[in-house]
């Protein structure tokens, strides 16, 4: 018979196998960690050890609160046993966060998928401080959905449109739609023009890890992303462009259009340090729309973007 965590600490079994995904609370999921090798002789030490930005007291305090829990989602004791790949949830202490300037909007529920429209600037997950303002913990609340569960992310500072799953049971042919290539993505930036350049292009390269850890870049090599790049509007020194990723890699579409000489206008990370990105613009790029198959109830569905760039047209990016 499976044992309670403190019966399995008394018979020095550590902690239970993982059986469910604790449920939020006040819209925010709890952080997972599979302990790694060590010789700790608590779970507190094990905890203060691999996280040396977190005190004692601290952990300790989350402990009494119920906020740290076994495999099986239930509360377990600071002086429990632990081993090399037990589960542990944790629920991180939550401060003080501002409310956006701008809110998310629901564009779409039903029994399976929500679609939102995300403003610049929040984060989809947890990210750099910020968890009860993310746009996945106001959709949890705003929805009373514990079970949310978004089915790709875009960058904090892109806006747009982000596919969530409400329901666990046909999760899965939704998540396959991504990497199976069956899902349509099209988003717009305003960038400086590329007169020379001839439009539609398509930027075939390798990205990998750059230096800082947030950072991508391109380097020789066999390619393993591509973006199709195709203009909807040229005037003046900024166009508007349409970009089609065919890969979803981490800033895939900001990499590709530094390397052709064109940053995105508000790209604090690969623009001009002393351009652009210092004129208080958001990144000027929209997740405009999203189109697939629907797997489960058949049909083609569509959702597009009510957001629009900074001195651009509104939505002009094809499918």
């Amino acid at each position: 018979p499976q044992r309670g965590p403190a019966s399995a600490a008394a018979h020095g079994g550590g902690l239970m196998p993982r059986l469910r995904r604790p449920p939020p609370i006040d819209g925010v999921g709890a952080s997972r960690i599979q302990l790694p090798a060590g010789s700790w002789g608590s779970l507190v030490e094990a905890l203060c050890s691999l996280f040396p930005g977190v005190d004692e007291a601290t952990w300790r305090q989350r402990f009494a609160r119920g906020r740290v829990l076994d495999g099986q989602g239930s509360p377990v004791s600071p002086e429990s046993a632990c081993r090399n790949g037990d589960e542990v949830h944790y629920y991180r202490e939550v401060g003080h966060e501002p409310e956006p300037v701008e809110p998310e909007a629901v564009l779409h529920r039903d029994a399976d998928l929500v679609v939102a429209d995300k403003p610049h600037g929040m984060p989809v997950v947890p990210a750099g401080g910020v968890v009860r303002q993310t746009l996945l913990a106001r959709l949890a609340r705003r929805l009373g959905c514990d079970d949310l569960v978004p089915l790709h992310r875009i960058d904090r500072d892109t806006a747009g449109l982000v596919l969530f799953s409400c329901n666990p049971a046909s999760r899965g042919m939704y998540q396959r739609l991504f990497p199976e290539r069956r899902i349509r993505k099209a988003y717009e930036a305003v960038a400086p023009a590329l007169p020379g350049l001839a439009l539609p292009h398509a930027r075939h390269s390798r990205i990998v890890r750059g230096e800082p850890f947030f950072r991508m870049r391109e380097v020789p090599g066999e390619a393993n992303c591509m973006t199709r790049i195709s203009l909807i509007h040229a005037e003046g020194a900024a166009w508007l462009y349409a970009l089609a990723p065919r890969e979803g890699r981490k800033h895939q579409l900001r990499v590709h259009m530094a390397a052709l000489g064109a940053p995105i206008l508000g790209d604090r990370v690969y623009g001009d340090e002393q351009g652009d990105a210092d004129a208080g613009l958001p990144l000027q790029l929209l997740a405009r729309a999203l189109a697939f198959d629907d797997p489960l109830r058949g049909g083609m569905r569509e959702f597009r973007s009510a957001r629009s760039l900074a001195g651009a047209p509104t939505g002009g990016a094809p499918l």
